[in-house]
């Protein structure tokens, strides 16, 4: 599994979960926070405090409760109300998504050859692709 997060200039942070592995509220509260320190080390505005984070997230049952929400609220960010009509899905997350299904047609990985394909895939990615 795949949890990614990105803005206008491309991806920020990600973690590709091994097999069987599945996102829960004390893993979406770790990724919260490396999210942040990744934040931090790319953007040196949002270090100044300068720029503030307005998080839309997917809307994931493990991003729906207090300890998460508390998370996002502590590091200081603005959620960004999800819609109504889209329940699995951020609005942006439709281009990613679809241009990594059609460059996953017909492949095959081990666990250890994903992260090298994905980093690659991401960086042949040019910033208005996201």
């Amino acid at each position: 599994m795949l949890c990614i997060f990105w803005d206008q200039e491309g991806p920020i942070y990600y973690a590709l979960l091994k097999p069987g592995e599945t996102v829960n509220t004390d893993r979406s509260k770790q990724q919260l926070l490396n999210l942040n320190d990744s934040i931090l080390e790319k953007h040196e505005q949002c270090k100044k405090r300068q720029h503030k984070v307005i998080f839309l997230d997917d809307n994931a049952p493990s991003h729906r409760p207090k300890p998460t929400k508390d998370i996002v609220k502590a590091l200081g960010w603005e959620p960004l109300a999800h819609a109504a009509y889209s329940p699995d899905f951020a609005p942006s997350d439709s281009p990613l998504f679809a241009s990594l299904r059609h460059a996953l047609a017909d492949q095959r990985f081990t666990y250890e050859n994903v992260k090298s394909w994905f980093d690659d895939w991401l960086a042949s990615k040019d910033r208005s692709f996201f």
